[in-house]
């Protein structure tokens, strides 16, 4: 990672991490659906530790899951001081992406060899995954559908806000 990727605190900037991921994300869905594909959702992007400068990044990426015209990329980023020898997980995130055909439509992904117990594992835990998120989406839309905020103020009263109205 070099200087111009850094923050003024020297750590590497978290959208170039991302941008890299995307790319990653990227090559592993194409050579997988043999097609052009777009990111759709990023999921459970945590910077677990920080990026250093000067630290050798690498990011792993395989393909966890595929649907009709989606695949599931999981990526890890390694940060490595090649100073040291020290190694770190810095970043592990899910990416949902499309395959798309020459006219932009999507278009069906070949499936999944699962070769191994691990393989097998990701292809349950990104199904699960799947589950929970569409879970959580429609729990979240029925609460603000009946939020009313007025009957939700006293929500505040401990946090570091106030109204200006």
């Amino acid at each position: 990672m070099i200087p111009s990727y850094a923050n003024f605190g020297g750590k590497i900037h978290g959208g170039i991490l991302l941008s890299l991921m995307d790319k990653v994300a990227y090559a592993a869905a194409s050579k997988h659906a043999g097609n052009y594909c777009v990111t759709v959702s990023v999921d459970g992007v945590n910077f677990l530790q920080p990026v250093e400068v000067g630290e050798l990044v690498s990011l792993l990426a395989s393909v966890n899951y595929v649907g009709r015209t989606s695949l599931l990329v999981g990526i890890k980023v390694i940060a490595e001081d090649v100073r040291n020898g020290s190694v770190k997980h810095t970043n592990t995130c899910y990416f949902t992406m499309v395959a798309k055909d020459d006219n932009g439509k999507p278009t069906p992904v070949p499936g999944l060899l699962l070769e191994t117990a691990e393989d097998t594992r990701r292809f349950v835990e990104a199904i699960k995954r799947r589950e929970f998120k569409e879970q959580y989406g429609r729990e979240f839309d029925n609460a603000r559908t009946k939020l009313a905020t007025e009957q939700q103020l006293h929500l505040l009263q401990q946090e570091r806000c106030q109204l200006g109205y």
